[in-house]
């Protein structure tokens, strides 16, 4: 590797990303599953995109999808406490 090669590592922020998403998915009352249909995925692929111990990388097609379907702006599942 160079010497001003940048390391990229943002498993951090998708594990942010799945807790935000749990919140607010909680919030509206909607199960895994629900969500999970709603935005046209399987309720596995949801569990794993929210699952604190799995770094599951996501479009942001399905990020703003998610956002529509829990009514919030999409950038309230990218504010990381």
């Amino acid at each position: 590797m160079g010497e001003n090669e940048v390391v990229f590592d943002n498993t951090q922020y998708y594990i942010e990303l799945g807790y935000n998403i749990a919140y607010y998915r909680k919030h509206a009352g909607l199960t895994q599953e629900q969500l999970a249909e709603k935005v046209g995925i399987s309720r596995q692929h949801m569990s794993a995109v929210e699952a604190p111990n799995i770094c599951r990388p996501i479009s942001l097609e399905l990020l703003f999808n998610i956002a529509t379907v829990l009514h919030i702006e999409p950038h309230k599942l990218l504010e990381f406490r």
